[in-house]
């Protein structure tokens, strides 16, 4: 028999759990963004090739959507805390087994491989769970605010990393992000349960408590997440939302995630300004995503898809021909960070529309996995590209160009049925 353990806070410990996922969205974040850090330097101490590198960082990527699915069935058989905390340690245990490579290998194998798995149970499909799971109402901006997290968490690592990087090389970098997953544990552990049902509350926003349903068998979550792919293949929502999060991915984390870094460098701005624009877009990220869940909420999700893929070609498509003073690039940060993850409340809200809120976001794992298809392509073709013509420019216009394309299919996506209406938040 389940006895509830209850927990201060009432309906609103809803957003204990929320900002427990929210950190640990950011620490997987933190990690993902690292590689764009660690390229020159791990060049400068060992001499491998930037496409070694790149490649690393794209295989890390390409897992870390791939696992996304897996983990969010897991999260229905084994369990969503247990699932989160396998995925931290193996973050943490990965990233500090690196402090001893020295073969280009080593770096692959944990910062691509073992990361990759790790951190792709600490993705946005985690996210979409935990929102289908503890909120009724809000649920466009509380997935506004964890989508914002993986720019926070540029925000808040990428110029100590940098700073890191410059003063230390590589290894103080690997140490600092192992212990920030490391530090995430505990707070998992204590302070994140299972389902609203398990301290005897409602869901925020809901009048009932929902009991719980049958876990099943944790093998089982293989099976289920691809017994939902083959289902959500026979939608053509499905391969839309699949095709716009895959040029997402490629504009964003695999782009300019990954390579901005380098490209400035080319450009003649040091190691720790380039690190502070990043961080400037997660900044004004953590604004246009949250007021993009806003948004979400109240219009039609496809316009603004349109509207979010459109600025964003615009503006790769300008980058290459700016003078990369100050000026224009403060002008870009702020245009392209209010957009860099803004597309992510209004793809969860029409896969849950289109394939309900069970198996919405494993749904969304699968896009996901094709945002990461797509990061995984530009991380490494664009510095394959870079060795071969000496220059990131083509690279950001043929993202520009792709991001036009998203926008024009996002207004094909045809809604099979609208959410419910955001039911009266508690008192």
């Amino acid at each position: 028999m389940n006895i509830a353990r209850r927990r201060p806070f009432g309906q609103n410990y809803a957003w204990v759990v929320a900002a427990v996922t929210f950190l640990s969205l950011l620490a997987a974040a933190g990690l993902r963004s690292a590689p764009g850090v660690l390229l020159t330097p791990l060049h400068d101490a060992f001499g491998w090739e930037r496409a070694e590198l790149s490649a690393a960082a794209a295989i890390g990527i390409f897992l870390y959507g791939l696992i996304g699915p897996f983990a969010a069935a897991l999260m229905q058989t084994l369990g969503l805390k247990r699932t989160l905390l396998a995925g931290l340690i193996l973050m943490s245990g990965s990233t500090a087994l690196s402090l001893f490579m020295s073969e280009p290998w080593h770096y692959l194998l944990t910062w691509g491989v073992l990361s990759g798995f790790g951190s792709g149970a600490v993705a946005l499909a985690m996210g979409a769970t935990v929102v289908n799971r503890w909120f009724v109402a809000r649920r466009g901006l509380v997935m506004g605010l964890l989508s914002a997290s993986t720019a926070t968490g540029s925000l808040i690592f990428l110029p100590g990393m940098a700073a890191l990087a410059e003063s230390g090389g590589w290894r103080p970098v690997v140490i600092a992000v192992s212990l920030a997953a490391a530090a995430l544990v505990a707070l998992v552990l204590f302070l994140m349960p299972e389902r609203p049902s398990d301290i005897g509350q409602p869901a925020y926003g809901a009048t009932e408590i929902e009991p719980a349903p049958p876990r099943g068998r944790p093998g089982d979550a293989v099976m289920l997440a691809l017994s939902v792919l083959v289902k959500a293949g026979r939608n053509p929502a499905f391969w839309l939302l699949f095709a716009t999060f895959f040029v997402c991915g490629f504009t964003t984390n695999g782009l300019v995630g990954t390579h901005l870094i380098s490209f400035c460098g080319d450009r003649g701005l040091a190691l720790v300004q380039a690190g502070a624009l990043l961080a400037a877009m997660g900044a004004f990220d953590i604004v246009g995503t949250t007021a993009s869940g806003w948004l979400t909420d109240r219009y039609d999700p496809r316009k603004l898809l349109f509207v979010y893929y459109g600025l964003r070609g615009l503006s790769l498509m300008a980058l290459p021909f700016l003078q990369f003073d100050v000026v224009s690039l403060s002008i870009f940060a702020v245009f392209y960070g209010l957009d860099w993850l803004a597309t992510v409340p209004p793809t969860v809200r029409l896969a849950t529309e289109s394939f309900g809120e069970r198996e919405g976001p494993i749904v969304f794992g699968w896009i996901a996995f094709g945002h990461q298809v797509g990061a995984a392509t530009a991380a490494f073709g664009a510095g394959a590209l870079r060795d071969v013509q000496g220059s990131y420019a083509a690279a950001f216009v043929i993202a520009g160009f792709l991001a036009v394309f998203a926008a024009c299919a996002a207004l094909l996506i045809r809604r099979q049925g609208k959410a419910p209406p955001a039911a009266p938040v508690p008192a």
